[in-house]
C-alpha cells in the first residue's frame, strides 16, 4: 500500500517533530517512559480508547484484547497509545447509565483532541458504550474502527439455555407468582452469565454492535463474535492493523457515516429484531454526522423490513452464539438483499455489501429469509397521539398479538415507589384491561431516563396467571426485554409533557397498526388539566446533573446535549500546541 499521507502531514508530527522547545518536551517525555525515537519517528500514533474497569464485566476482557490491539498497530507500522475512557457498566451504575452516555461522549472526543493521535480503535460493547465513543469520534473526526466486545457465551440452568436480562425477567415473575424455589432461582442466577462479554440476547448491547459494523464503522463479522472465541482476539489485531492503514488512507468517519449508511444501519438493526434503546442512540449518532434522522424515519424502515434474526427476546430460542455459528450479521445482511443500499462503504474501505454473494447460511431457522420472517415488520414501531406528540416507542415483535390493539382505564404512578406498592401488592385492584403508567422517569424526570420502562407484572395479576399488560412510561427499558411496554413517550412528564396531565380511570387506547396512542380526554378537560399544573423542582443543585438537565435533550431527538449537535458535519477544531 502507498500512503496517501507523508509522515509531516500527520497529526501527531505536529507535537513531536518540530525542532523547538515544546516539541522536545513532548520527545522527551516519550523517551521517560521508555521509548526510543525508533518507536514513533514516522509512525501514526493510534488511540486505543479502552472502557475496561473492575466494575464492567462486559469487558472484563479489555485488559488481555487491548495488547492484541497493540501488536497490531505495531504490525503495521504504528504506535499504540492506550488511553482509559469511562467504562460505564449496565450492571452497577446507577440510576442509569444513560445519564452519562454524553459524559463519555465528551471523554472520548476530548481525549482525541487533546493528545497526539491520528486514529483510533474504540473498545466498547455495553450497552451505552458503543454509541457513546461512536458520538465522540464522530464528531472528532478522525479515522477510527470500533471494537465490539461480542457477547458473552450462552446461559445453561438445569439444561436449558438461558438468555441474559431476558430470562431474568421471565423467571423474576414466575419467583414472584410462587412458581420456582430459591434453590431454583439461585441456580439461575449462577448460570445465566458464564463468561465475559456483553449481553447474548438481542438486546442493546449486540443492537448497538451491530448497528456500528452495519453503519461500517467497525470490520466486517466484527460484531458476531463471541467474547470468548479465539477470533475475538484475532480481530482485535486486525483492527490494530487495519486503523493505521486508514489513517495513510485519511479514510475518516464523513465518508463512511452517509445518509446511505444509516439507513443500512436501521435496516439491519430491525431486520435483528433491536432493543427500543437502539432507536435514541442511532439517532444521536446520526445527527453527530450531521444527519438529521426522524423517528418517522425509522418508522418507515420499521414497517418494511421484518425481523428475520430468531434470537430472544424476539425469536423464541436462539441467543447470539447461536446466531454467530448460523452466519452472524453478514449472513443477515445477506438476507436482507437488495434492502441494502451498495454505495455505503466501511472501515476497509469497500461496500458493505461487497462479498455477500459468498457468505454461507448455516442455519435459516437462526437466520430466515424474508419469505419466512420471525415478525413481519420490523422490530420497531412509533406511536403518536395526545399521550406522545413527539412519539413512543413499542416493540411489537417482543409482546403479547391481543395488545396490538388495546383499550383499558390507566393506573398512574408517579414514580418508581409509588409503583412497587402496586406491583407487589397481591390484591391491589386492577384488570387484565388496566393501563399501567409510570411517570416522571424520562430524561429529566428519572433523572436520565432509567431502564424502569419494563414494569413488573403486578403480583395481583400473575396470581390469575397472566405474564403480560400494556404498560406506558417515559422511561427506557433493557433491549433484553419484552412484554406490552410503551416507552420514551415525548415529551415527557417531568417537563410538562401530556402524560403529566393522564389521571387514574382514564381511559387510554393504543393502536399499532395505526400507529397511535391516546388518552380518551376532551380536548377541554386537557386544557383545564394544564392550567393546573406546576413544574417539579430540578433534580440537580451543582455538578453534571446541572448540566444535563440543562441541556439534555427529548428522546426523539436521541437525548444529546443541545451543545453538541452538528448543524452542518462533523467540525474539528484544534488545539493549539505551542
Amino acid at each position: 500500500m502507498t500512503p496517501k499521507k507523508t509522515y509531516e502531514q500527520l497529526r501527531s508530527a505536529r507535537w513531536m517533530v518540530p525542532d523547538d522547545q515544546r516539541s522536545f518536551g513532548h520527545r522527551s517525555r516519550t523517551m521517560q517512559m521508555g521509548y526510543d525515537p525508533a518507536d514513533w519517528e514516522g509512525r501514526p500514533i493510534v488511540a486505543i480508547l479502552n472502557t475496561w474497569s473492575d466494575a464492567q464485566p462486559c469487558h472484563m476482557h479489555f485488559k488481555d484484547r487491548v495488547e492484541w490491539v497493540k501488536r497490531g498497530v505495531l504490525q503495521a507500522g504504528g504506535f499504540p497509545m492506550e488511553l482509559p475512557a469511562l467504562s460505564l457498566s449496565e450492571n452497577f451504575v446507577k440510576p442509569t447509565t444513560m445519564l452519562y452516555r454524553n459524559l463519555l461522549a465528551m471523554e472520548a472526543e476530548e481525549l482525541l483532541r487533546s493528545h497526539p493521535v491520528d486514529g483510533a480503535v474504540l473498545m466498547g460493547g455495553c450497552d451505552k458504550t458503543t454509541p457513546a465513543l461512536i458520538m465522540g469520534a464522530l464528531s472528532m473526526g478522525l479515522p477510527f474502527i470500533f471494537l465490539p466486545a461480542g457477547p458473552m457465551l450462552r446461559g445453561n440452568y438445569a439444561g436449558k439455555y438461558l438468555g441474559s436480562g431476558t430470562d431474568g425477567f421471565k423467571y423474576w415473575d414466575e419467583r414472584r407468582a410462587g412458581t420456582i424455589s430459591r434453590e431454583e432461582w439461585q441456580g439461575i442466577e449462577g448460570g445465566i452469565a458464564r463468561s465475559y462479554g456483553h449481553c447474548m440476547t438481542m438486546g442493546t448491547a449486540s443492537t448497538m454492535t451491530a448497528i456500528a459494523e452495519a453503519m461500517g464503522l467497525s470490520l466486517p463479522g466484527a460484531s458476531s463474535i463471541p467474547a470468548a472465541d479465539a477470533g475475538h482476539q484475532r480481530m482485535s489485531t486486525q483492527c490494530g492493523r487495519r486503523v493505521v492503514e486508514m489513517i495513510w488512507e485519511d479514510l475518516t468517519p464523513d465518508r463512511i457515516v452517509t445518509p446511505a449508511s444509516v439507513e443500512n444501519a436501521v435496516t439491519v438493526a430491525m431486520a435483528t429484531g433491536c432493543s427500543t434503546n437502539a432507536i435514541i442512540h442511532v439517532i444521536a449518532m446520526a445527527r453527530r454526522a450531521g444527519i438529521p434522522l426522524e423517528l418517522d424515519d425509522l418508522d418507515r424502515i420499521g414497517r418494511t423490513t421484518p425481523v428475520v434474526a430468531n434470537i430472544r427476546p424476539s425469536g423464541s430460542n436462539y441467543l447470539m452464539e447461536d446466531f454467530y455459528y448460523a452466519g452472524g450479521l453478514r449472513a443477515l445482511m445477506k438476507q436482507l438483499g437488495d434492502k441494502l443500499d451498495s454505495t455505503a462503504i466501511t472501515v476497509t474501505g469497500k461496500p458493505l455489501t461487497d462479498g455477500l454473494d459468498d457468505v454461507k447460511i448455516w442455519n435459516e431457522d437462526v437466520i430466515r429469509p424474508l419469505t419466512n420472517p420471525v415478525y413481519h415488520e420490523g422490530s420497531l414501531a412509533v406511536l403518536k397521539g395526545n399521550l406522545c406528540p413527539d412519539g413512543a416507542v413499542i416493540k411489537p415483535a417482543a409482546c403479547d398479538r391481543q395488545f396490538h390493539r388495546h383499550k383499558g382505564p390507566a393506573l398512574v404512578a408517579d414514580s418508581y415507589a409509588e409503583l412497587k406498592k402496586i406491583i407487589d401488592d397481591p390484591d391491589y385492584p386492577l384488570t387484565p384491561d388496566t393501563v399501567l403508567v409510570l411517570r416522571n422517569a424520562g430524561p429529566q424526570g428519572g433523572p436520565g431516563m432509567p431502564e424502569w420502562g419494563m414494569i413488573p407484572m403486578p403480583k395481583a395479576l400473575l396470581k390469575l396467571g397472566l405474564r403480560d399488560m400494556m404498560r406506558i412510561s417515559d422511561a427506557r427499558m433493557s433491549g433484553t426485554s419484552f412484554g406490552a411496554c410503551v416507552l420514551h413517550a415525548a415529551p415527557e412528564a417531568y417537563v410538562g409533557g401530556p402524560l403529566a396531565l393522564l389521571r387514574t380511570g382514564d381511559m387510554v387506547e393504543m393502536d399499532i397498526p395505526a400507529r397511535s396512542l391516546n388518552m380518551l380526554v376532551p380536548d377541554e378537560e386537557l386544557a383545564a388539566r394544564r392550567a393546573a399544573w406546576t413544574p417539579p423542582p430540578p433534580r440537580y443543585g451543582r455538578g453534571y446533573g446541572l448540566m444535563f438537565s440543562k441541556h439534555i435533550e427529548q428522546a426523539d431527538k436521541g437525548c444529546d446535549f443541545d451543545f453538541l449537535k452538528t448543524e452542518f458535519g462533523p467540525k474539528v477544531d484544534e488545539p493549539a500546541i505551542n
